[in-house]
């Protein structure tokens, strides 16, 4: 939990009363719940100096997995001892999935497959979903050719393997020590964005911005992941940013993809919660590939 916004060290391990699921509602035992960039930036105060957070006391973590162990009035289709993952979304919150037990909308839960474990399965969530949706966002392939930044990354390595799945022609942006993850994606690999117009549509991961802009065709189509960053677009092409959002039936969708070999959870280190401070460091610090894991 944060108090003060600033560096790795002032996040909080604070001791709260065990929460009590409400109508539609059930508590989730966290056993993983992953450390994204968000959570770096809701740490550091960039949501509090945009006026989006007013809580004195902000919870961290969107991803979850763990095991059902209450469940409230009205919560068809879930029952205690399972185990589930879930999206737990917004900045402006008490306590988030890095905790022991936490409070989750029967409506975003999925079951996670026997054969996936929690680890990888906490990965998807908030990476997964959020290139399942900025690709609905992009319609249908029609054999348009699909340009995926940060394809190396999180959100960007999953966005390549969904989007290939869905029948686009899938070209990576990525560093050079990427380049064989990207081409196992099934995409094509770039290190260096092109000077023309080449690509019909871009997925910007790496939130690079404007500069994607010149190598997307007029009338083509940009979309990005920070809504409040989204370039002033040119030449007809359509810019516009996926905001995620929980989605049970489609994490499910997801975890059985993972499960199946279809997409990729990739782990970088597993540590405990009361190692959240060092997680923050690893990730601030940069070159992670994969998600930092904290388990309870």
């Amino acid at each position: 939990m944060v108090r003060t916004p600033g560096g790795p060290d002032a996040i909080e391990l604070v001791n709260v009363p065990v929460p009590s699921p409400g109508p539609g509602e059930v508590r989730v035992r966290v056993e993983a719940a992953t450390v994204n960039p968000v959570d770096l930036q809701t740490r550091s105060g960039m949501y509090h100096e945009l006026g989006w957070i007013s809580s004195p006391e902000v919870g961290l973590g969107w991803d979850v997995v763990g095991v059902i162990d209450a469940v409230g009035e009205g919560v068809d289709g879930f029952a205690g001892g399972e185990r589930v993952a879930a999206l737990v979304d917004g900045v402006d919150r008490g306590p988030g999935a890095c905790a022991e037990a936490i409070i989750v909308n029967a409506a975003d839960l999925a079951q996670v497959p026997a054969g996936l474990d929690e680890v990888l399965a906490a990965t998807i969530p908030l990476n997964a979903l959020t290139a399942r949706q900025a690709l609905a966002l992009l319609g249908a392939p029609n054999g348009r050719h699909l340009l995926v930044t940060g394809a190396g990354g999180a959100v960007g390595g999953y966005a390549c393997e969904l989007a290939v799945r869905l029948g686009f022609r899938v070209t990576g942006l990525a560093r050079s020590s990427d380049e064989a993850f990207v081409a196992g994606t099934g995409a094509s690999f770039i290190d260096t964005l092109p000077t023309s117009s080449t690509f019909d549509a871009a997925l910007d991961a790496a939130a690079i911005g404007p500069e994607v802009l010149p190598s997307i065709v007029d009338d083509g189509h940009y979309v990005g992941v920070i809504p409040p960053a989204v370039p002033e677009a040119f030449r007809g092409i359509k810019s516009e940013a996926v905001m995620v959002a929980p989605d049970g039936s489609g994490l499910a969708q997801l975890l059985f993809d993972a499960a199946n070999g279809h997409i990729t959870p990739r782990v970088h280190a597993t540590l405990p919660l009361e190692e959240a401070v060092t997680a923050h460091r690893l990730l601030e610090a940069g070159n992670v590939r994969g998600r930092i894991v904290l388990t309870p």
